[in-house]
């Protein structure tokens, strides 16, 4: 029988739950196995049962709990970001409040009552008075930076304190990425962000799109490509994993190690 790493070698995260769930049974006390199985659960979108093993991990190993209590503020947060792109709630959006982020936020509320058209006037009408924050990306410069996916343009979604957060990157002056290390890196990306305050912290991206976890596709979950869905005026929803564009190359998230910006005038 393959085991749940070829599975997931092969892009089958769903077989690989099964194989491991198999080994959970075998060897119930062993921490490790628990730390996998929420890593897959997340993967899967299983939120819920995400959640119970993270429980589970810092009963078995008090060394987990720093990294329970992270994990499950940022599952928890998942609900939200949800609700979020369902029209259903607004973000938490750092710094003080413009109109245009208020139109990107709308534009999601407008598109889950099936106002298409009054969404993409929204989305288009955001993006053109949006800010535009020059800087570089691992070295190679640029004039402007936004998320590939038009909901989002030149906003950054994370998970900051315990809250999900939109932070505009105009409020950023660097963006340091760790590299993907672990399974749960898939789901979430780990960051470091300084703000043009001065100030510095820590948070986690959200590597794919809203909406993958739902997908069939095993590659999509795993962050292994992307893809677009039309929304009309030539902008687009992502699947998979997240893309920041620039004035030069686009670039997947898990390939950026550093991104530093520069402030304009006001």
């Amino acid at each position: 029988m393959s085991t749940p790493q070829e599975f997931l070698a092969a892009g089958d995260p769903a077989q690989a739950l099964a194989a491991l769930q198999q080994q959970v049974r075998e060897k119930p006390g062993d921490a490790k196995l628990r730390i996998f199985l929420f890593q897959l659960l997340s993967v899967l979108g299983q939120w819920e049962r995400a959640l119970a093993q993270l429980d589970v991990c810092g009963q078995l190993d008090h060394g987990t709990l720093p990294m329970v209590n992270t994990y499950r503020e940022a599952i928890k947060c998942e609900a939200v970001r949800a609700a979020v792109f369902a029209g259903k709630t607004t973000p938490v959006v750092f710094g003080q409040p413009t109109p245009w982020v208020a139109m990107l936020i709308e534009a999601l509320a407008q598109e889950a009552q099936g106002n298409a058209a009054q969404a993409a006037h929204l989305r288009a009408s955001a993006l053109e008075a949006a800010p535009v924050t020059p800087g570089t990306l691992d070295g190679v410069a640029f004039d402007w930076i936004a998320d590939a996916d038009s909901r989002l343009g030149p906003v950054l979604e994370v998970v900051l304190n315990g809250r999900y957060t939109w932070v505009p990157f105009d409020a950023l002056s660097a963006v340091t990425i760790e590299a993907p290390e672990d399974l749960r890196d898939m789901v979430w990306t780990p960051v470091q962000l300084t703000f043009t305050n001065g100030g510095q912290t820590v948070a986690l991206v959200p590597t794919c799109y809203p909406g993958t976890r739902e997908q069939a596709d095993g590659a999509l979950k795993l962050a292994r490509g992307t893809t677009w869905n039309g929304l009309g005026d030539d902008q687009y929803a992502g699947l998979g994993q997240r893309l920041v564009s620039t004035s030069g190359p686009e670039a997947a998230l898990l390939d950026v190690r550093e991104i530093r910006l520069t402030a304009t005038p006001a």
